[in-house]
């Protein structure tokens, strides 16, 4: 089905759905990259005012990337809850927004209509809101998963704590986990990016942070970043696996480019599951995502990156999962130029992850050859903190050593959380009160009250 729009004595003519939802996005280097952008500004409005027409109900019968071809578009209309869309069916794209802005519309209504949503619906809606429209009404959406704590209530932000090293020492590791707990980072998960894929070297961390964390009685879960496949292996010799990570995008095809499928996410949830480590809960999946993965494993199939990403968010909600990351500007500005594309980009993830009912965490980042710099973080960090982000990254310095990018520091997650008045996850926050690190208001004590916790686990870890 094919689209037109007149502004002034020109039409514009969308070819199919496909194009419509290319051409309405915000102007962003990966889709220029593509070639399925808009031309102008004008041709990007006629098609905002030709998206804002279409009924929802078309997506249901219009699929970007055929069923017969890719799982995710079959796990999208397999999944589909006709009762939960009937509260919204008869509304075209341009009325859904209006609806999502009413005040009449709360989270209640919001999570009535979870299942009702495909990424696609959701994604349209975004391309139609303004920065400020998608912070008001991601903020109504609280998505809540607990393992060991829970995270995502209202006014709360919680932080992973990212202790990586470019050798994977694990004194080193020690180091900066250390100085992230006693800035009272952690809550989220203490998440480790390994340098090296090595099943004894994974193990290896796996068990001194369980060690730290048991000695210590901490309320919190930790992950080593290496591909399922090696976790699912992990977990079959005994180590202590909390949650369950794996990189993932939007279609079956990049997909595959990452070596999983949604029957091996399936083989490893369940196989998470079966340790039953979790005390408050089980949600135990932990996703990253991030804009422009389709398109750099040509795998896009013509769909613009942002619609791409959220049908990423379709795969993760499946798996009920504990957190769900979009590492915003790590690919690089050959698909997020700048501060401001990085900072559209960022609340757009944030909006449509909630909408979907998936618990959104953003790694709000950039690489050193981006046109970006650590204010254009501050202003997505701020943004995402009234947005009503459910964790951010604390990282030691903001610069990751062996990553090699910029992202956000412990620093940053102490202003977020002054500003907005954010707490963390109450039963991370109890711990930290009863080893002297914050007080009763979530603030952090002095060094001296700190500095029994350090020098014991100082020693423990055998640091100097």
């Amino acid at each position: 089905m094919s689209y037109t729009e007149t502004i002034g004595s020109r039409t514009y003519r969308f070819a199919d759905l496909k194009t419509l939802l290319a051409k309405a996005s915000p102007q962003r280097s990966g889709d220029q990259l593509a070639g399925v952008a808009a031309a102008s500004e004008e041709e990007r409005v006629a098609a905002k005012m030709a998206l804002a027409q279409v009924p929802l109900r078309t997506f249901l019968n219009e699929a970007l990337i055929p069923y017969e071809s890719d799982e995710v578009t079959r796990l999208v209309i397999d999944d589909h809850s006709p009762q939960a869309f009937a509260e919204i069916s008869h509304l075209t794209v341009g009325d859904f927004r209006n609806w999502l802005l009413s005040s009449t519309t709360d989270a209640d209504a919001l999570t009535r209509i979870t299942a009702g949503l495909t990424p696609e619906m959701v994604a349209a809606v975004s391309k139609l809101m303004r920065n400020q429209d998608l912070i008001a009404a991601a903020r109504k959406r609280p998505v809540i998963t607990r393992f060991r704590n829970t995270v995502g209530l209202p006014g709360h932000m919680s932080v992973r704590l990212q202790p990586n090293h470019p050798t994977d020492d694990v004194k080193g590791i020690a180091a900066s986990m250390l100085d992230g707990l006693m800035y009272g980072c952690g809550d989220a998960m203490i998440g480790i990016n390994p340098a090296s894929d090595n099943l004894a070297a994974i193990t290896k961390l796996l068990l001194m942070i369980d060690d730290f964390r048991q000695r210590y009685q901490v309320p919190t879960q930790s992950c080593v970043l290496t591909h399922v496949t090696n976790t699912i292996a992990a977990i079959e010799k005994g180590a202590p696996v909390d949650l369950v990570f794996q990189s993932i995008a939007g279609t079956e095809k990049a997909n595959a480019s990452f070596g999983i499928s949604l029957a091996l996410l399936q083989e490893a949830y369940e196989a998470g599951l079966s340790l039953k480590r979790g005390t408050v809960g089980n949600n135990l999946m932990y996703f990253e995502t991030g804009q422009g993965s389709a398109l750099s494993a040509d795998a896009h199939f013509g769909v613009d990156q942002q619609t791409c990403e959220v049908r990423a968010y379709a795969v993760a909600r499946k798996f009920n999962p504990f957190l769900v990351n979009t590492v915003v500007g790590f690919i690089g500005p050959e698909y997020l130029y700048d501060g401001k594309q990085i900072t559209r980009a960022g609340l757009e993830d944030h909006f449509c992850g909630k909408l979907l009912g998936v618990p959104m965490g953003c790694d709000i980042c950039y690489t050193n050859h981006a046109e970006a710099d650590q204010d254009d973080m501050d202003n997505l960090l701020t943004l995402l903190g009234v947005a009503g982000i459910n964790f951010i990254m604390g990282i030691p310095g903001a610069d990751d050593v062996m990553l090699n990018y910029q992202s956000t520091s412990f620093h940053d997650a102490l202003y977020v959380r002054d500003v907005l008045g954010l707490r963390r996850a109450p039963e991370f926050e109890e711990w930290l009160e009863s080893m002297q690190i914050t007080d009763t208001r979530g603030a952090l004590l002095s060094a001296s009250t700190q500095q029994p916790l350090l020098e014991g686990a100082r020693d423990w870890m055998g640091i100097a």
